[in-house]
């Protein structure tokens, strides 16, 4: 691979994307790339360097300033303007002032203690789930239950109803793939009307739930406008469940193919905790974090990135920088994983790392101990991922349960 090379973000890339990450960071941590939609932009796959950009204030999140960009790049071919303008005003696309005063009101409504008072529920969850495949031979564990457990959960916090979940989970997984723009488009329009329908209901009778909280909060007189709470809702409903989909996935998966890690856990339930820290960082849910772009020019490992640039940060190449984390390729529970980049780092680290934590400990420490034969059905070379930069999550995991 040649270092001048603009390396083409596509389905080979997504389907082995730890194979290219290493070979591109092997090179350099810092390369051009080609995303699927066109946009060329700057890949980070060092752990040193993403961490540092992670947090670097000269790399802004500003939605209305990014989606100006990237239309000038792609000659006005925007294949995101209804959601941007509709859905993306969310504290994960902005920068301070308005980041500090978004994440202030929503950590007033998402508490570690609101969180920490769910464990029982996602316990009952998690056991209805696995009662149901009781006495099956087989199952698609991501549809089965990887995908259902954190959507009911975050649908519970949040107060959606159980008839609607179906609509927003189908529209997600249009909005983050690399579909047509019509798709996309239709999806954001879609999501942006039940949105706004739902924050209505939760204003003219509100719950107990997060969602009311949001709509009702306020801090020192300052509230969340419409605009805010229909994209905050979208970035809660959106990051609260496919985060959590793609990692139980990506676990499973992961102690399948260690049977010795898998047996290491069962014999000691009391490595969890730090299980989870590992699996986070040997396959983690996220590959490339959200999109920044320079407001200055930045200088990066012998790198100088212009001004009004993208960059992309590859948090599944961070974290298998074997500069960090010694033999990265090999799952390893006993690991001491903390410090890993999984949730991001800075000021956008991930609000919901808690509840992803809690729900990942229950759900895989639950499986394990239920199946005691589970192995997968397919040989590993026959999965595939979805085709996204943002997520990094299986389409479907096929096993044996007895």
């Amino acid at each position: 691979m040649n270092v001048e090379e603009i390396v083409q973000v596509d389905d080979d890339y997504v389907q082995d994307v730890h194979l290219f990450t290493e070979m591109l960071r092997a090179e350099g941590p810092v390369r051009r790339i080609r995303m699927p939609r066109g946009l060329q932009c700057w890949l980070v796959t060092g752990f040193a360097e993403a961490r540092e950009l992670l947090a670097d204030p000269r790399l802004s999140k500003d939605s209305r300033r990014a989606g100006e960009l990237f239309e000038s790049k792609l000659n006005g071919a925007t294949v995101t303007g209804t959601i941007r303008e509709s859905l993306s005003a969310h504290m994960l696309n902005s920068d301070p002032p308005d980041h500090t005063r978004l994440r202030k009101l929503v950590n007033k409504a998402f508490t570690s203690r609101t969180v920490a008072g769910m464990r029982p529920r996602i316990e009952e969850i998690t056991t209805e789930l696995l009662d149901a495949l009781d006495g099956e031979e087989r199952t698609d564990l991501v549809s089965a239950f990887a995908t259902p457990l954190p959507i009911i959960v975050i649908c519970e916090l949040l107060g959606v109803l159980p008839e609607e979940r179906g609509d927003f989970s189908a529209w997600t997984k249009i909005l983050l793939s690399a579909s047509a723009p019509d798709a996309a488009r239709d999806a954001a329009q879609r999501m942006f009307a039940y949105l706004t329908a739902l924050i209505a209901r939760k204003r003219a009778e509100p719950g107990e739930d997060l969602l009311s909280r949001l709509v009702h909060t306020t801090d020192e007189g300052d509230s969340l406008s419409e605009e805010e709470l229909v994209s905050m809702a979208f970035l809660l409903l959106v990051a609260g469940h496919e985060t959590t989909v793609n990692l139980i996935g990506n676990a499973v998966l992961g102690l399948l193919r260690a049977p010795e890690q898998l047996a290491l856990l069962r014999a000691d339930p009391g490595l969890l905790p730090g299980a989870v820290e590992e699996f986070l960082r040997f396959d983690g849910p996220i590959h490339m974090a959200t999109l920044r772009f320079t407001t200055e020019p930045v200088e990066i490992a012998g790198v100088t990135i212009p001004a009004d640039e993208f960059v992309m940060i590859s948090l599944l190449g961070a974290n298998r920088d074997a500069e960090r984390f010694p033999g990265p390729d090999s799952l390893d529970v006993t690991r001491a994983a903390g410090g890993h980049l999984a949730f991001g780092h800075g000021i956008h680290y991930c609000v919901g790392a808690p509840l992803a934590r809690l729900e990942i400990e229950i759900a895989i420490g639950e499986l394990v101990r239920r199946f005691p034969g589970l192995r997968l059905d397919v040989a590993p070379d026959e999965l595939r991922y979805r085709l996204s930069s943002l997520v990094h999550g299986l389409e479907s995991l096929p096993v044996r349960l007895s």
